[in-house]
C-alpha cells in the first residue's frame, strides 16, 4: 500500500526554523514529525505500507535524500513528486497522479496523532480518520450513522457532529479518486481559498454511492505553529520519557520530563521541564525550560523559557523567549 504525503508548504508559522527545514521535517522529541506519522500507520492498520509518495516544494537534494533515510528504515522505498505552485489539497495530492493506484492512504503532515485500536480498513472504499473536538466550528466535520459516514461540513455554525476531520484519507481505489480530482480541475471546480480541495472529490464520490467509514483518534497533536510545536514536544516528552541519568552531566540538575539525545554535554546547568535536547547540543551555565534546542546547538550562560534553538546555533547571555534559526549566532550582552 501506498502512503502519500503532501508537504510542499513553506510553513511559515513555523519561521524562523522551516526557512531552512521544512516542517514535517523537524523534530519532535528526537524524531521528526513525519516519521512519526510512518511509525503511527506501521502500529495503527491492518496494512503494511511499502511506499511512501512524498510531494515536495523546492527543498534541494538533502531533503529527498534525508526522507529516503526515513523511508528506508520504515522498510519501504520513497518517490519524490514536485509541487511548484499551491493549487489546493486536491492539487497537491494531483501532483503524484500516476501513484494514484490501488490502495492509498493520504495524510497532510501539519499534525501527530495516535490511537490504541488498530484500524481495519476492509469493506471500505474509503476511510476518514476523526476526532471529538469541543468545538466543531473550527473545523471540517463529518456527519456519520451506525459507523457509516453521509456527510461532510465544513465549520459548521450550528451544530451537526462534533467529529473533526484530521486530514487522514484511506482510499481503496486510487484510480477512482483520481478520476475525481481530475473532474475538479478539467471543470475548473474549486472550494476554499478558490482551489481544489480534495474534500469536494471525495464529497463527489459519497454522492456516487461510495462506502466511507470512520477510524477515530485518541491523540490529536497540533505541529503548524511554534506554540503548538512547542506544546506539541512537550505532550510527547511526557509520553515516552526514559529515565535518565543525571550524574552524567557535571553540577546539573534535570528535572522531568526531558528528552536529552545522543552525545548532548550539559554542565552547570538545570534543564527541565518540558526540554527537548537534540543530539550533540552543549549546554553550559543555563536553565531550560519549556524549549527545544535543536541538534549540535550551543547554549552558555542563559535562561530559556517557551524558546527554540535552531540546528548549529550559538546563544550566549540569552534570557526568556526566543527563536533562533539555525547557523545563528546570538550574544544578548
Amino acid at each position: 500500500m501506498k502512503l502519500i504525503i503532501p508537504m510542499a508548504g513553506k510553513g511559515t508559522r513555523l519561521r524562523p526554523h522551516s526557512h531552512t527545514t521544512p516542517k514535517p521535517l523537524l523534530p519532535v522529541a528526537g524524531t521528526s514529525i513525519v516519521e512519526r506519522i510512518v511509525q503511527t500507520f506501521s502500529r495503527t492498520i491492518n496494512r503494511t505500507v511499502d511506499e511512501i509518495v512524498f510531494v515536495l516544494g523546492d527543498f534541494g537534494s538533502q531533503v529527498e535524500q534525508d526522507l529516503t533515510a526515513m523511508c528506508e528504515r520504515q522498510g519501504a522505498t520513497a518517490s519524490f513528486y514536485k509541487q511548484d505552485v499551491a493549487r489546493g489539497t486536491a492539487h497537491a495530492v494531483n501532483c503524484a497522479a500516476e501513484k494514484l493506484v490501488g490502495e492509498v492512504i493520504i495524510v497532510f503532515a501539519d499534525t501527530l496523532f495516535d490511537t490504541k485500536v488498530k484500524v481495519n480498513v476492509d469493506n471500505a472504499d474509503s476511510v476518514i480518520w476523526l476526532k471529538e473536538v469541543e468545538d466543531p466550528s473550527r473545523f471540517g466535520v463529518a456527519v456519520q450513522t451506525e459507523g457509516r459516514i453521509t456527510g461532510f461540513v465544513e465549520k459548521p455554525k450550528d451544530f451537526i457532529s462534533n467529529l473533526a476531520i484530521i486530514g487522514v484519507y484511506y482510499f481503496k481505489d486510487g484510480e477512482n479518486l483520481r478520476k475525481e480530482i481530475q473532474k475538479l480541475i478539467d471543470e475548473n471546480i474549486t472550494g476554499h481559498g478558490n482551489e481544489y480541495q480534495l474534500t469536494d472529490a471525495i464529497d463527489s464520490m459519497l454522492k456516487d454511492g461510495k462506502v466511507f467509514k470512520s477510524a477515530t483518534v485518541d491523540e490529536w497533536l497540533d505541529c503548524g505553529t511554534i506554540p503548538a510545536w512547542l506544546d506539541t514536544s512537550a505532550a510527547i516528552v511526557e509520553k515516552e520519557m526514559k529515565p535518565i541519568d543525571a550524574s552524567r552531566f557535571p553540577n546539573s540538575t534535570i528535572l522531568p520530563p526531558v528528552y536529552i539525545g545522543q552525545n548532548v554535554e550539559i554542565n552547570n546547568s538545570t534543564i527541565g521541564p518540558n526540554a527537548s535536547i537534540a543530539v550533540g547540543a552543549k549546554i553550559s551555565g543555563s536553565a531550560i525550560r519549556n524549549s527545544i534546542v535543536l541538534d549540535r546547538a550551543i547554549v552558555v550562560d542563559s535562561e530559556l523559557e517557551n524558546a527554540t534553538i535552531g540546528f548549529d546555533t550559538q546563544v550566549t547571555n540569552l534570557r526568556g523567549s526566543a527563536h533562533i534559526g539555525d547557523h545563528s549566532v546570538i550574544d544578548a550582552n
